[in-house]
């Protein structure tokens, strides 16, 4: 709608319907430079003019006076006719904090000019480079968010200083990235530096596609990369009681139970947190890994063994009682604000061997349990090696002959933990071979003021909470099934 001209009063002004649909500015016939904005359900008093600036450089400005109502016309017009002539002097008269950001970004984008005309034609700065490899080749291929997230530190924060830099300039002088190395080395690692060249190094590789200009070698190849050496931290069988025992006496039964199924899958930790209630079809004993390494298009299923099952079946029963709301979605919940386990560390002297140990446990001790090199790899969602391999269809086998050499490999690992004719402490046996609404009972049966003495007042307050809301709960819903016991299970004979 085209703006009109009347002499500003407040009678006009309350007169005047809200716009249907935009913006109606009416100007001031009395006051060159003021004017009413009226909006959908707002009218606000405003001046517009043209600040001239001692480098000869011209802007308009437009800036809000009040909202009608808050003085009335006359005084309006008072405080606009007295911001005006303050333009008119060569002065702004927004707040300084509006004109301050205003310089940095006009500063910034100065910056980035100079920056453009330092490069050679078409060549991209590293942060082009870093911009454009990220949303083509991490995001569009749906990499994981921690993938994502390494990539980030690496170059927003160990190359920050180099990211307005021409991606030639480093290309041609390739000492900068070795003297970077020897400097990162130093000060954070010689891990963190062999990781923070790799994403360079990428980097300058998808960057050099679309730029032949830049040199055809990489500069990352005049680092001395520093040795990195696999940790061997796995258990062996003798290894796995003493272990077990451990693991019986951790109190939290939802951390327990993780430590369980990290050792029974031989999945990485990060991607076990992740599971959600809704990822297990108990029918099929089919558990789904949906962010696995790699990101969302990798997601893969692992069949469950007795044990696994019987793990999940505590699971589902005390989860909701512990936490009533996390516990219905995650199959580990916690109190984080994410509802599912963040932090699975534990004190050596507490339990000996967790996250990445109990995956390397798993693949060694496969090769004990003489389970054959596809299958480890089928089951631990490893590349297949080999042409031949390829032909093999993964979730044709999930269901009898995978399921098989997982419920060999629980069988061995509790096996060698509670073998007969060795005695098994009573944490043991009791977690092992109860149901798990015994486990809820032993939960709910425990004295307040004892857990207090033995294991501080916040254990305490968190066995009050679990005590209440037990007692809240009236009617457990139908997810929530009992395990049958080993010893029931043992002692039953077939007709």
């Amino acid at each position: 709608m085209p703006d009109q001209r009347l002499a500003l009063t407040d009678k006009i002004l309350i007169g005047m319907p809200f716009a249907r649909s935009g913006q109606i500015v009416v100007r001031d016939t009395e006051q060159p430079g003021f004017a009413a904005r009226i909006g959908a359900s707002t009218k606000t008093f405003i001046i517009q003019a043209d600040l001239r600036r001692d480098d000869g450089t011209r802007s308009t400005i437009k800036m809000k006076v009040c909202e009608v109502g808050e003085l009335n016309t006359r005084a309006a017009r008072a405080k606009a006719r007295g911001l005006l002539l303050l333009i008119a002097a060569g002065e702004d008269p927004r707040p300084k904090k509006k004109v301050e950001i205003l310089a940095a970004a006009k500063a910034a984008e100065k910056a980035e000019d100079e920056a453009a005309r330092a490069a050679p034609l078409g060549v991209p700065t590293l942060r082009e480079a870093w911009s454009r490899f990220r949303v083509s080749h991490l995001e569009r291929k749906q990499r994981s968010p921690a993938t994502i997230r390494g990539y980030t530190d690496h170059m927003e924060r160990l190359f920050a200083d180099w990211l307005d830099r021409p991606l030639s300039e480093l290309g041609d002088e390739p000492r900068l990235l070795a003297d970077r190395h020897d400097l990162i080395s130093a000060n954070n690692g010689p891990a963190i530096a062999n990781g923070a060249m790799r994403t360079f190094r990428a980097v300058y590789n998808h960057a050099r596609k679309t730029c032949r200009a830049l040199p055809s070698e990489n500069p990352a190849a005049a680092v001395d990369w520093n040795p990195e050496k696999r940790r061997d931290t796995a258990m062996g069988v003798t290894d796995l009681p003493g272990w077990f025992d451990q693991l019986a006496r951790i109190t939290n039964p939802i951390r327990r139970e993780f430590h369980l199924m990290t050792l029974l899958s031989g999945s990485r930790p990060e991607v076990l947190k992740n599971v959600r209630v809704t990822d297990l079809d108990l029918k099929h004993r089919i558990m789904h890994m949906s962010k696995p390494k790699g990101g969302e298009m990798k997601a893969f299923d692992i069949p469950l063994s007795r044990a696994m099952m019987e793990s999940i079946f505590r699971l589902r029963r005390i989860g909701p009682i512990i936490y009533p709301d996390s516990g219905r979605v995650w199959l580990f919940p916690s109190d984080a604000p994410c509802g599912h386990m963040t932090e699975h560390k534990e004190d050596r002297s507490v339990l000996s061997h967790w996250g990445n140990d109990l995956r390397q446990t798993y693949r060694t001790l496969a090769q004990a349990a003489e389970v054959c090199e596809v299958d480890m790899h089928l089951l631990m969602n490893h590349a297949l090696p080999g042409v031949n391999s390829g032909y093999i269809t993964r979730s044709k086998l999930m269901r009898d002959h995978l399921r098989a050499q997982q419920e060999r490999l629980s069988v061995f690992f509790i096996g060698a933990a509670v073998k007969r004719g060795r005695p098994s402490s009573d944490e043991l046996s009791r977690w092992l071979n109860s149901t798990s609404r015994t486990l809820l009972d032993d939960l709910m049966a425990e004295d307040p003021d004892a857990v207090r003495l033995k294991a501080g007042p916040r254990a305490a307050i968190r066995k009050l909470e679990v005590q209440a809301a037990r007692l809240a709960v009236h009617a457990l819903p139908s997810v929530l099934i009992d395990a049958p016991s080993r010893r029931s299970r043992t002692s039953t004979t077939r007709p």
